[in-house]
């Protein structure tokens, strides 16, 4: 029996080990080339090409490619342009999703099933195959290819609202249906209405969830290019990828200008994900198991 028990252990042990070890060179793998970004952004182009895996200490340390970043391109606003975009769209992509999750998660009605299926077959399509009709649609209003800086950034933020909710409607509908329905019918029996179940009693109870989603739609809107080029046309109304795009283009091969660029696109992503990490696998697990 002791001999089982011990072969067990050792099992384990040897599973735990072989596991970590797997996970740990996948990481390499994908922190790595981050790290090598990083360092050649602090190289000057030339030597990069020949020292690109050297640290960029003594004569290779440079920030000629962060001062000529910031000489051409006014990268401040559009960091600002950015923040507003992708902070409108976490907010109002968690108002609606949280309200429609809410109503297919505990009610029942006519068409039910319908909507959710369309919800869930809406994920399936990509945002490049509806982006022309969503052009069009929004041109006859008025909104796009104008010197408006707010009417662009409307545009922006409009498609990445509609291309979220699906996602959001589901991990929410998830987390809502594991929350014990008796405590809103106590809450309604204290007098409640639907409205006040819902900010004061399933809100905060859902907040990982809520987390998770906001997290979540800020670096997709964040990190969304393809929108931004048909929406931002001028150099004003520039969101950060868009900015960044257009100077690696203007600078042809300058491959340190480029590091520095994915650079200041990249490191703001890893500092939220960083910090907000727990509420992602926390929103994302929690109501995967009903209780």
């Amino acid at each position: 029996m002791e001999d089982r028990e011990y072969y067990g252990k050792g099992k384990a042990s040897f599973s735990m080990i072989l596991a970590y070890g797997l996970l740990s060179i996948w990481a390499l793998t994908t922190i790595y080339p981050i790290i090598w970004v990083v360092m050649n952004s602090f190289k000057n182009k030339k030597q990069i090409v020949s020292n690109s895996f050297k640290l960029p200490l003594g004569d290779l340390f440079t920030l000629d490619n962060y001062k000529l970043a910031f000489q051409k391109v006014n990268i401040f606003g559009a960091y600002k342009n950015s923040l507003i975009i992708s902070c409108s769209v976490a907010l109002l992509v968690m108002l609606f999703a949280g309200l429609a999750a809410y109503g297919l998660a505990r009610y029942n009605f006519k068409g039910k099933k319908l909507i959710y299926s369309l919800v869930v077959a809406s994920m399936m399509f990509p945002v490049f195959s509806t982006i022309i009709p969503v052009y069009r649609m929004m041109n006859t209003w008025g909104i796009v290819n104008t010197s408006s800086v707010g009417k662009s950034l409307l545009a922006t933020a409009l498609p990445q609202i509609a291309g979220n909710m699906s996602f959001a409607i589901v991990v929410l509908m998830g987390y809502i249906k594991s929350i014990p329905v008796d405590l809103e019918e106590a809450a309604f029996l204290e007098g409640c209405n639907i409205y006040k179940v819902y900010f004061k009693v399933v809100l905060p109870l859902a907040k990982p969830s809520f987390a998770t989603v906001a997290i979540f739609t800020f670096l997709w809107s964040y990190n969304d290019l393809f929108t931004q080029m048909f929406t931002l046309r001028y150099k004003d109304q520039w969101a950060i990828t868009r900015l960044l795009n257009e100077l690696t283009s203007m600078e042809g091969t300058n491959y340190g200008l480029m590091a520095a660029a994915v650079t200041l696109v990249v490191i703001p992503v890893l500092i939220v994900y960083i910090f907000l990490q727990k509420y992602i696998i926390k929103g994302m697990t929690a109501g995967a198991v009903k209780g």
